[in-house]
């Protein structure tokens, strides 16, 4: 049974995110792409394939190479996904930020 993969597992690997970064500035073939990292070039190339799989990067075979190109659409689901928790700590730390005030207040009344 395969096992879908999800933009979440993608960029989980710093690995993953250094090449998406790499690819975001511009197309690069697979070996430019391998060229960036201290690992063997069949490694780079598992790790495109699982972006390539979560849908962030499309590869195209141009003659004997193959470029590969950022598709960071995809990263909407994880902003959307951490939208909702940016909005739960602001209002946890608004909370704070007012019950901070209240004490104050309180200390100066008592002086």
């Amino acid at each position: 049974m395969e096992t879908r993969r999800d933009v979440f597992q993608a960029i989980a690997d710093p690995t993953r995110r250094a090449i998406l970064g790499l690819l975001a500035m511009q197309t690069l073939t697979l070996n430019a792409v391998a060229e960036n990292f201290d690992i063997s070039r069949p490694a780079v190339s598992k790790h495109v394939k699982v972006l390539e799989e979560c849908g962030l990067v499309s590869i195209k075979q141009q003659g004997r190479e193959r470029y590969c190109e950022a598709k960071l659409e995809k990263l909407n689901e994880v902003s959307a996904w951490t939208e909702q928790y940016r909005k739960f700590w602001e209002n946890k730390l608004d909370s704070l930020e007012s019950y901070l005030n209240k004490i104050q207040k309180n200390k100066k009344k008592k002086k």
